[in-house]
């Protein structure tokens, strides 16, 4: 039988690291063969995109950072993902996402103690995330740290059961250059 495996992406730390890449453009991205290709040889059985929820307040900006939210949570689900909000607050004059990082580890604890997993993938380089990801081992679930090779977290590379880094060459087969085959 399979591993079971979840597959929990922090949206916002994705982005940024995809951008320093050069390939942000998440609706071209083909993110069910990225799952697909993380679980290997397991199966995806969850696949969750965690990002700040963009709320419109009525200015061009805002409407359309939200409008292009809403597409990206139409692709995410035609690539079988679910997504869990948090939310953004403006300080400083600048958006901070918030609660992004708890909907991640209440998720990992979750699956952990129902036992309806064998594996976690965890794309994040939040450190805030190694205590449920040490409670998670502790429980008898691998926890797979998913960096990018140019910009990872050494301390979540240390703490968890694997690592895998991803360069650009790794990515490049899972951005989409016509849009009809996403």
């Amino acid at each position: 039988m399979p591993q079971r495996i979840a597959l929990l992406i922090d949206g916002s730390n994705f982005y940024f690291k995809l951008k320093d890449l050069k390939l942000n453009n998440q609706l071209l991205f083909n993110f069910l063969s990225f799952s697909n290709f993380l679980a290997q040889p397991g199966t995806c059985i969850i696949r969750t995109y965690y990002i700040g929820a963009v709320k419109t307040d009525g200015t061009p900006k805002m409407t359309t950072l939200h409008a292009a939210q809403q597409k990206l949570f139409k692709h995410l689900q035609s690539n079988r993902f679910q997504y869990s909000l948090g939310y953004l607050l403006k300080s400083g004059g600048r958006f901070h996402e918030k609660g992004v990082d708890v909907h991640i580890a209440v998720d990992m604890l979750t699956v952990a103690y129902e036992n309806s997993v064998d594996k976690i993938i965890l794309v994040s380089s939040d450190t805030d995330l190694i205590p449920a990801v040490k409670r998670v081992m502790k429980l008898h679930i691998d926890v797979d740290y998913v960096g990018f090779s140019h910009m990872y977290s050494t301390a979540l590379k240390q703490n968890c059961t694997h690592t895998k880094l991803l360069t650009k060459d790794d990515l490049k087969p899972f951005v989409v250059t016509d849009k009809k085959k996403s």
